[in-house]
């Protein structure tokens, strides 16, 4: 009787297995993730057709700035990476084991954090030659000549966004961690990633959470209140009081409308909105209408009556000569023109005092979104906005194009290559809840401040039949902006120090446009810097400024109350329903969740 491992021949015959070789199992189950697969993609394929439209894009803003030279500058950065993919190539076959390591005081960069791409000589040539060739592609844009300086920054923009597109990190067999996952679960993580990719398809925009993890008005934009005005522009909420006194001076807030006003009311933890409250204010808050096809003819003008009458509503409302008044980015600039045309009417003292989140009014120095209001790019808008109304999903595009790495391509890694879950992340639920943008105003917004900064020249624009001139305001305005805005760069926001003549108030906080701003004290994050109002430029400014760690709302309040500081009992109108303006609905209203 031989041995079962022998054959006749008495030679051994034990058979081993090939590590490489997937297992019969394995092999079934990705068959059986191919046909999932493409079940998926015919099902796509199928709703599509019946509904009678293709899928929607993932919209690239970088074609916003189409032309071509554009066209040109495409083509010829393939070729700069076909001849660096080929050169690196070759030296890899002359040099075996060849693997060139970055300077060890390069920076890090967290897109190859996973150790393959520095120990695996293959995944080391990938990475060092993206490396080299996008500081060739970016090096080229810098020093490309014949250009204005529009023209660079545009072509500056162009380079980079491509270089953050083209990198190994976002093909699923140039990335290691994919690859690795992908085994590791036998293409289930493949998979999952095809799904949420159809689903983004579908609705046409990059999903950085789950959509169905939160509600608004549920588990976000949940502090206590009821909306007692509205119009077919605006709904005014008024939240109820915490305190049994309050102060006597109410505070209005006018949120972006090109965002949902509950970035300041995110959570109980988080909420700005709950926080004033907390501190005695008498909080009233703007929550706009999403555009549609009804809203095409509105302008700014629209806009600055809306503040207006939301101002006159609370001051009658409450019996009360003033208000205080906070606007946000666009609504602060529109805040600065509803200021400028009061004080010229000798109507300033309807508004107490002004703050100023993260806002401009000089548009000289308005950082990468200048790149967006050329001929082209006006003209794009024009055909994306023939139903009146600009769909929300491409201005969301263009801001998170701004920061492409972060917001983009980090998503299409992890959402669509790893197939992650989703985080339960408030903020981005937030940042991807678009609103509409009436297009006639915005093309006007677009050419009369970024373009051609015309809010700063006197009399040279009109709201409402009043000329604006900024230097007429003398409200007392506290001025906020963000160390690291891109959005609203501190530079841009500092000039509204140079042009309003009242007393005014600088605080510089850490972070950017939105943890600049939203930044509770009970979270201990970031800081703040304060310092000479009266200098004469920021670099001035900033030499001597004194840092504070944590959060600033608290020097906010101490200012609002440093302004007029008096109190009143809690009761009667400012119970929100309770005065002569009735309760229509509870907060946050019907118009923060209308698409």
């Amino acid at each position: 009787m031989s041995d079962a491992g022998t054959d006749k021949g008495g030679e051994d015959t034990v058979d081993t297995l090939n590590p490489f070789m997937p297992s019969p199992e394995d092999m079934q189950h990705w068959s059986s993730v191919m046909a999932r697969a493409q079940q998926m993609m015919l099902d796509f394929a199928l709703g599509q057709a019946e509904a009678g439209q293709t899928a929607a894009p993932l919209f690239d803003p970088t074609r916003w700035l189409g032309s071509d030279g554009a066209q040109m500058w495409a083509e010829q950065s393939a070729k700069m990476w076909e001849q660096g993919a080929a050169f690196w190539t070759s030296l890899a076959a002359l040099t075996p084991g060849f693997t060139p390591d970055p300077p060890a005081d390069a920076p890090r960069d967290r897109r190859f954090a996973d150790p393959d791409w520095t120990a695996n000589p293959a995944f080391a040539l990938i990475r060092q030659t993206y490396g080299l060739l996008s500081d060739q592609l970016l090096a080229t844009a810098r020093q490309m000549q014949g250009l204005d300086e529009a023209a660079r920054a545009k072509m500056e923009f162009a380079a980079k966004s491509m270089t953050e597109a083209l990198s190994p990190t976002n093909l699923a067999i140039t990335n290691p961690e994919v690859i690795k996952r992908a085994v590791e679960t036998r293409g289930e993580s493949l998979l999952k990633g095809l799904r949420h990719m159809l689903a983004d398809l579908s609705r046409g925009q990059l999903s950085h959470v789950d959509p169905d993890a939160f509600e608004v008005g549920v588990n976000i934009a949940t502090t206590p209140g009821k909306v007692i005005h509205e119009t077919d522009l605006y709904q005014l909420i008024h939240y109820a009081p915490a305190t049994k006194e309050v102060f006597t001076v109410p505070l209005v807030i006018f949120p972006p409308w090109i965002n949902r006003f509950y970035i300041l009311d995110l959570n109980p933890a988080k909420s700005f909105v709950a926080w004033a409250v907390e501190q005695g204010l008498s909080v009233f808050m703007v929550s706009w209408k999403s555009a549609d096809a009804s809203m095409k003819e509105l302008v700014w003008d629209d806009y600055v009556a809306a503040q207006v009458d939301a101002i006159d509503t609370i001051r009658d409302l409450l019996a009360v000569p003033h208000v205080h008044a906070i606007g946000y980015c666009v609504a602060g600039t529109t805040l600065a023109a509803t200021l400028a045309m009061l004080a010229a009417k000798g109507e300033a003292d309807k508004v107490r005092s002004a703050t100023f989140f993260t806002a401009q009014v000089d548009f000289e120095l308005a950082g990468d979104l200048k790149m967006f209001v050329d001929e082209s790019y006006l003209a794009l808008l024009q055909q994306l906005s023939a139903q009146g109304y600009l769909d929300g999903r491409y201005m969301a595009a263009t801001f998170n194009a701004l920061r492409g790495r972060d917001l983009i391509w980090n998503y299409v890694v992890s959402n669509y290559l790893l197939g992650n879950d989703y985080p339960p992340f408030d903020l981005l639920y937030w940042n991807g809840d678009v609103t509409n943008l009436p297009a006639k105003w915005h093309r006007q917004y677009l050419v009369d401040l970024y373009r051609d900064n015309r809010l700063v020249v006197p009399n040279s624009l009109s709201v409402c039949g009043t000329p604006l001139d900024l230097r007429k305001i003398k409200t007392p305005a506290y001025i906020q902006a963000g160390r690291e805005d891109h959005i609203a760069p501190l530079a841009s926001v500092w000039r509204l120090m140079d042009h309003l003549s009242g007393p005014r108030t600088f605080l510089l906080a850490g972070s950017g446009h939105i943890a600049g701003v939203v930044n509770p004290p009970a979270a201990g994050k970031y800081q703040y810097w304060t310092g000479d109002n009266d200098a004469a430029s920021l670099d001035d400014f900033t030499a001597s400024a004194k840092e504070t760690k944590g959060s600033w709302w608290p020097n906010w309040i101490g200012w609002i109350a440093a302004q007029d500081g008096a109190k009143t009992p809690a009761k009667g109108a400012r119970i929100p329903g309770k005065g002569k303006k009735k309760a229509i609905e509870d907060a946050p209203g019907r118009y923060v969740k209308q698409r």
